[in-house]
């Protein structure tokens, strides 16, 4: 094989409690990608659609974690890498992990498979090192092993896939501004109090279990931040309006989808999601504010292969 095609999904992270260890892989919504095999040894950058993104191939999160996967698996040929964008940098969906990630799935698949797809992690978390300035995995883990991932541990990473209940959907809307994860990181305090640490465990831990259980009670209450979101809460109009919209028209939480400035809800069944998706819009047309918005399952695969020769 040396040719594919392939979807690279978007990604919500976070999920309110778990900062930098959950995240979940959308269904209706990513890049697509094409990765061919060529003669010379290196990793080019040969288009990108949709986006003004470097093509150098030490510039762009892409390259980057193809360059980290062919410094441990050594070839005598190289890769082109092709990229459409459909999901905007900077909206909090996972743009630079859907690149990094397809990047090293594609990869992968041309070399005949030589890693898990558990083991692409590490690879792809140094796009996301590019891109941010932290080696987070929060949304290529979910993006290569699709439904919800949780990082256990970073030193040794340590991914734990989770499946979705079958009737959980997510919300997730987009003010047209550009929140930056770098940025965004920067806001963050260093130390939390105890009592936080805390309730915020507690969350994690609830969430896990809601999904395992498909307790759908306890995954809403458990979709609550006291760490991060009060913080980046403030970067991102009409955030407390959006959530209240959303509980109120039955979504089972809501919260930041990775670092803004778009924000996800989790409903209990399509229809719900849908009417959580009128509510939030009708906040932003009241504030004559451009936004796309999205209502998604739960993406149980991951990346898709489109097609291969």
């Amino acid at each position: 094989m040396d040719f594919i095609k392939i979807f690279s999904p978007a990604t919500i992270a976070n999920l309110s409690c778990g900062f930098d260890v959950l995240g979940l892989c959308l269904e209706t919504i990513g890049d697509e990608m094409t990765i061919r095999k060529i003669d010379e040894k290196v990793i080019r950058i040969s288009r990108i659609d949709g986006a003004d993104l470097p093509m150098e191939a030490h510039k762009n999160v892409a390259g980057v974690a193809a360059l980290a996967m062919l410094h441990e698996w050594e070839t005598d040929f190289g890769f082109e890498i092709g990229i459409t964008k459909k999901i905007k940098a900077g909206s909090g969906i996972g743009s630079s992990a859907a690149s990094a990630a397809g990047a090293v799935f594609g990869i992968n698949e041309l070399l005949g498979r030589p890693y898990e797809a558990k083991d692409l992690v590490k690879f792809a978390m140094q796009g996301e090192k590019l891109a941010s300035g932290s080696a987070h995995a929060d949304n290529v883990a979910p993006a290569l092993l699709g439904g919800f991932t949780l990082i256990r541990s970073y030193d040794p990473i340590d991914v734990i896939r989770i499946d979705a209940p079958e009737d959980l959907f997510a919300t997730v809307i987009h003010p047209q501004i550009e929140l930056k994860t770098a940025d965004s990181r920067s806001v963050l305090k260093q130390n939390i109090t105890l009592q936080n640490a805390v309730i915020q465990w507690g969350n994690v831990g609830g969430l896990v279990a809601g999904l395992y259980t498909k307790d759908y009670d306890l995954i809403g209450r458990s979709l609550y931040d006291k760490i991060v979101e009060p913080i980046r809460g403030i970067l991102i109009p009409g955030f407390d309006q959006l959530k209240s919209a959303a509980q109120a028209n039955g979504a089972l939480g809501s919260g930041i989808s990775g670092s803004g400035p778009s924000v996800f809800a989790l409903s209990k069944g399509e229809e719900t999601a849908h009417q959580v998706a009128a509510a939030m819009s009708k906040i932003y047309d009241g504030m004559k504010l451009e936004y796309e918005i999205h209502v998604s399952g739960i993406n149980p695969v991951g990346i898709k292969i489109l097609e291969k020769n």
